[in-house]
């Protein structure tokens, strides 16, 4: 795989020639003509005392290319590029995103290897991704690190906040980062990355903050031998300090994006810390579309009460902005019921859904849980005189159909 070089451009259509970058930039890598603001990929270091000033957000563009691009290139431009010659592996304004092999890799697994079928929904918000690698990680400052399940639950799910600094860290809802576990295992090898989908709105866990947060569930598990396995990245985000500094890649993901449209009806199945990317969309529809015309739908499951992620919080969310579902499969004297229960029980609704043009669905979770969707919606579908493939496929054409699961 050819060697990616980062490089840092200015969106000429955005930028307003206010000469804020170039006076600021302590590298003097930011210059100008008549046309344009351009930044010398041989002088910039990525300081990013460039970003903060900037009135407009024009200077928050970071790519990844074979070959930079340059000054001459970059005077010549009256917008950024919409693609990069196909040679160079990189991503601008929604491209072809530039991962090295370990997040294609984790990445395929979580979308089942159907990366390429996945598209984002028309109206979703442009992407970026990849603007910071293994080899030029982004250093954030853990500002929380709270419990989210009872101390006497079985799963540790912890809501974890990172904040940015000065850093520029643009995400939207349903994409990922990765964490870099510092340290080698027992091969003498990096630690592998871990990917953990956003929790938060692209505004911030407090709105207009450069911060964001994860939910990540502690993995302990017992061997058949009696010994215990301690995921070693789980365990090393869950047991974070305050003021600790980690290591983040990313963002990444362009395809399980929420759509920015107060039309559209949003459908969220999920379960445990799959929940992730859906608090950042309804935190995202609560912040920027109160009142729009669009619901939000969730289903989410968990054991019990105690080991559902958010379960206080959900109680106050009104159902005017998001009708829940909360299924639970190991109640004292109930029968055992999962998501796709509970969805058949809303048969009806769903079907209506399904029948619109502007219904949205997603599923993250546990790996295997999508098949038990998928049989849901077959059964929901033959009820009400509907084809759930055909269904489905028209879904997936539009970008309205998204699975993540790990």
């Amino acid at each position: 795989m050819t060697e990616l070089v980062r490089q840092h451009l200015i969106d000429p259509a955005v930028c307003i020639r206010c000469n804020t970058c170039e006076v600021t930039c302590p590298s003097a890598a930011v210059t100008h003509d008549d046309n344009n603001y351009v930044v010398d990929a041989d002088k910039c270091n990525f300081c990013m005392e460039c970003v903060s000033p900037c009135p407009t957000g024009s200077i928050n563009h970071f790519v990844s290319v074979a070959t930079p691009f340059s000054l001459e290139d970059q005077f010549l431009w009256s917008e950024l590029p919409d693609t990069l010659p196909a040679a160079e592996e990189a991503n601008i304004r929604g491209g072809v995103e530039a991962i090295d092999q370990e997040v294609a890799a984790l990445l395929d697994e979580a979308h089942q290897g159907a990366r390429g079928r996945m598209r984002a929904p028309a109206s979703a918000s442009t992407p970026r991704v990849n603007l910071f690698g293994r080899n030029n990680p982004a250093e954030a400052t853990v500002t929380g690190n709270f419990r989210l399940t009872n101390t006497d639950a079985s799963a540790d799910v912890r809501h974890i906040i990172l904040d940015f600094g000065t850093t520029a860290f643009p995400v939207l809802e349903g994409q990922s980062i990765g964490i870099v576990v510092p340290g080698t295992d027992s091969a003498g090898r990096s630690h592998r990355m871990r990917l953990y989908s956003v929790a938060s709105p692209r505004d911030g866990e407090r709105p207009n903050t450069n911060n964001l947060a994860l939910t990540v569930k502690r993995v302990l598990e017992e061997r058949a031998d009696g010994t215990v396995f301690r995921g070693v990245a789980s365990n090393y985000v869950c047991d974070l300090k305050q003021g600790a500094k980690v290591q983040v890649v990313g963002p990444f993901g362009s395809t399980f994006l929420m759509p920015d449209d107060p039309q559209a009806d949003i459908v969220m199945i999920c379960t445990g810390t799959g929940s992730a990317p859906f608090r950042g969309f309804t935190e995202r529809r609560r912040r920027a579309m109160p009142n729009a015309k669009g619901k939000l739908f969730l289903f989410f499951g968990a054991r019990n009460p105690q080991e559902l992620p958010y379960f206080g919080p959900l109680q106050k969310v009104p159902k005017t902005l998001l009708d829940q579902e909360l299924v639970f499969s190991r109640l004292p004297d109930k029968p055992k019921e999962y998501v796709q229960d509970r969805m058949r029980a809303r048969a009806a609704d769903l079907a209506s859904l399904l029948r619109r043009e502007t219904t949205h669905i997603y599923v993250c979770g546990l790996r295997g849980m999508e098949a038990g969707v998928e049989a849901s919606f077959a059964d929901i579908c033959r009820q009400h005189s509907l084809s759930w493939e055909e269904c489905r496929e028209r879904l997936r054409d539009a970008g309205r159909f998204h699975v993540e699961t790990y």
